[in-house]
């Protein structure tokens, strides 16, 4: 009798031990991360979309064609080393370690820092949608000029040198940037704030469109662009609700936080292009919507819905302003991503130093108008340094590849469009 409750005792020793952490998993988390998931790589497909139905009809499948190798390239390099270097045991408070190479030791069962209650598969999975979508968006800054060999050697670099690091800083346990305490729910810094302004060093490096200003250069397809709107914004309850990694009541609230910010936005932008172009337009409605989507990113999980509502307002309106001004400012930012994504995201992490509340997320912090200014303070450091990495280094690499296999296509190549030139197909038959 006693041999073989010794037997029983070891046994249940040992499947606790091989399986012990996955009881810890908990279903409801894991299907809504499992849906998050899917929900914000359908958003890649949704930009190209968004972006393709902006652009001349002869352009539509070279920028689509951005957005949707980023799904392959980035998979690649996440898979084989990028994961581990953005999410990896911290070195320096600079950048992961290769432990997590070739997705070792990534297994089924939780991570107790970043996902204890899901598979860390399941997070890394998450994650890798984040670095799929952020230098797609780079590309709208790039459309009709730029050499489609040429992009995907800064796709590369642009990952490895920018995203990666940022990320850890950003997001990765012992990043110096989160050791600080700056707070970026879903991805204002690490998304739109370094995609926004590495476009912007793009747009400079490349130079203006050929007839930029001095012929008509109108969108070629507003439907297409629409429903890539439509595909944003439901990607966008994954990409800001799926960041609360759980699905519980802080999840809730970066749901209900994203749309009443989208929605405001939209508003609000479309009132200030009434007023300003005497008519109101659907892109600028669809810009609006993706405005308010991006300025509440940073802050999704860190503030009430009124305070969501005053984001959408705001971001709305400075985001209308700054596009308007980027042909006074000289530069070509042809599918508005500096605009939307570099000024939405700046707007969208200093109110998170302005609205963060404790009283919502525990984890986070109080901001300014919660009786904390120091949130504010290093909010605004974040920015700053987040913008300067991202614009020199972007800059530099976009120099380097120009010197080495230049960027952009020929006058001729140009004239003709990226479709025929660049991949010798044509969106809309011969």
């Amino acid at each position: 009798m006693k041999k073989i409750l010794l037997n029983l005792i070891l046994s249940i020793t040992f499947v606790s031990n091989v399986f012990g952490s996955e009881a810890e998993i908990n279903p409801g988390d894991t299907s809504w991360m499992l849906i998050s998931t899917a929900l914000v790589m359908l958003m890649t497909p949704g930009l190209a979309l968004f972006y393709g139905g902006m652009v001349r009809k002869k352009n539509v499948l070279g920028t689509m064609m951005h957005s949707l190798i980023s799904i392959g390239i980035v998979t690649a390099i996440w898979f084989i080393f990028g994961y581990s270097l953005a999410f990896g045991p911290d070195r320096f408070s600079i950048i992961g370690s290769f432990e997590y190479l070739f997705l070792n030791n990534v297994t089924t069962s939780p991570h107790p820092d970043y996902c204890p209650t899901i598979p860390h598969q399941l997070f890394m999975a998450f994650q890798l949608m984040f670095a799929i979508i952020t230098p797609a968006l780079i590309s709208g800054a790039l459309a009709e000029r730029i050499k489609f060999s040429s992009y995907v050697v800064f796709l590369i670099l642009w990952l490895i040198i920018v995203y990666l690091p940022v990320a850890h800083w950003v997001w990765g346990v012992g990043g110096w940037i989160r050791n600080l305490g700056a707070l970026d729910f879903a991805g204002g810094l690490v998304v739109h704030i370094i995609s926004g302004y590495s476009a912007l060093a793009g747009a400079v490096v490349l130079g203006k469109r050929k007839g930029y200003l001095k012929e008509p250069m109108p969108p070629h397809n507003l439907t297409m662009t629409l429903l890539g709107t439509a595909i944003l914004w439901f990607g966008w309850f994954g990409f800001n609700g799926g960041s609360a990694i759980s699905s519980g009541q802080l999840s809730v609230t970066a749901f209900v936080n994203t749309h009443i910010a989208s929605a405001i936005a939209s508003i609000s932008w479309l009132v200030a292009e009434w007023i300003h172009r005497k008519k109101p337009t659907l892109l600028g409605l669809a810009s609006g919507v993706v405005a308010g989507l991006v300025g509440i990113t940073p802050a999704a999980g860190f503030v009430t819905p009124f305070s969501s509502f005053i984001i959408g307002l705001i971001a709305g309106l400075i985001c209308y302003f700054a596009v308007s001004l980027k042909a006074k400012l000289g530069y070509d930012d042809a599918l508005d991503a500096v605009g939307v994504h570099g000024v939405g995201g700046t707007v969208g992490a200093i109110a998170t130093g302005l609205f963060a509340t404790k009283a919502i997320n525990s984890a986070g912090n109080d901001g300014l108008f919660y009786g904390n200014p120091a949130l504010l303070g290093v909010q605004v450091l974040s920015v700053v340094v987040a913008i300067i990495y991202s614009f020199v280094i972007s800059y530099i690499l976009f120099k380097l590849i120009d010197a080495v296999m230049g960027l952009r296509v020929s006058n001729e190549e140009e004239i003709e469009g990226l479709d025929i030139s660049q991949h010798g197909e044509n969106g809309y038959g011969w």
